[in-house]
């Protein structure tokens, strides 16, 4: 029998649960649909700008991640967040950092993107565009439950009982990004600034933070979701007309370029009572943050226990 493991998403939670089960002495394989590593946790140039434009920072409340963090701080992974909270870390340099080290010593197969996982004869078949069928002997999906979902439905796999319908009630705020690089410093403070009305709820200045080289602002600001919802579809000029004279202010320069990010999954609605599903007679695995709770180290945490679960080979 197939004896490999393989995990499709190399966000927090897929990595830190390959990191466990190869730790635990298992075959582990990472599947990854895009270029990058980190899933939210994202970092994208724009012409000399430079933006984090996922995930802005994450916290560390339980005593399994802070310990977690706190190695990671002790080799430079991350640090504080300069001028906010002690609280808010941030990957160094950049927030795909992380990533990128949590995939050292992984077997991550990249631009690797799934159609479909079908359960056949004690192991799973997947169906990856433009590659050969693989085959392992268990499988854990960790992409955002819609996305995991709709592989599971693709290649026909029933779940027990009411467990799918249930999972699929577990659905996201989208959430548009935009990207601002200015002529100059932003007004905005080092450690960003979190908007309480109005299509804006979070802005911070990546120049500031120090990950966008030389003193020219280079903006993200993350709009409300209300707000991204009714216009998710349209163009970056679009958005950027509607929001911009809302910011003028916190800007202080001109804007140069507009950049937009969409990301459809963005933040759970709701999330599970359970923190990560394993289903051993499927060898099916399922984690993330709409299961271990809607922030970096919920998302984290599940991946973990997912792992443990696996390893100690437990139920439920």
């Amino acid at each position: 029998m197939n004896a490999t493991i393989a995990i499709v998403g190399a966000g927090i939670s897929g990595l830190l649960a390959a990191r466990a089960l190869k730790a635990a002495g298992a075959d582990v394989v990472v599947f990854e649909k895009s270029r990058g590593l980190g899933g939210r946790l994202a970092t994208k140039r724009v012409g000399d700008a430079v933006f984090d434009h996922g995930a802005q920072y994450f916290t560390a409340k339980s005593a399994r991640f802070a310990a977690m963090v706190a190695a990671w701080a002790a080799k430079g992974v991350v640090a504080p967040w300069p001028g906010a909270s002690a609280h808010r870390w941030i990957a160094q340099p950049t927030m795909n950092s992380l990533g990128k080290f949590l995939a050292e010593g992984l077997e991550v197969r990249r631009e690797f993107k799934l159609l479909k996982v079908a359960r056949e004869e004690g192991e799973w078949k997947l169906t990856i565009e433009n590659q050969p069928l693989a085959r392992v002997g268990r499988l854990v999906l960790t992409a955002p439950l819609p996305q995991s979902l709709a592989l599971l439905a693709a290649g026909g796999v029933e779940m027990p009982g009411t467990m799918t319908p249930d999972l699929q009630a577990l659905t996201y705020h989208p959430c548009l990004a935009l990207l601002l690089t200015l002529d100059g410093p932003s007004a905005l403070p080092a450690a960003g600034v979190a908007l309480t009305s109005g299509p804006v709820r979070w802005m911070a200045d990546n120049a500031k933070k120090g990950i966008s080289p030389g003193r020219a602002g280079a903006v993200t600001v993350h709009l409300e979701a209300a707000f991204s919802t009714e216009h998710y579809a349209k163009t970056d000029a679009a958005v950027a007309a509607l929001v911009l004279p809302e910011i003028a202010d916190w800007l202080g320069a001109p804007v140069v370029n507009v950049a937009l990010q969409r990301w459809k999954f963005s933040e759970p609605m709701a999330t599970s009572g359970q923190r990560c599903v394993w289903l051993p007679e499927l060898g099916l695995g399922l984690a993330g943050d709409s299961l271990g709770g809607p922030r970096v180290e919920g998302a984290a945490l599940s991946g973990l226990e997912l792992a443990d679960r696996m390893t100690a080979g437990r139920n439920g």
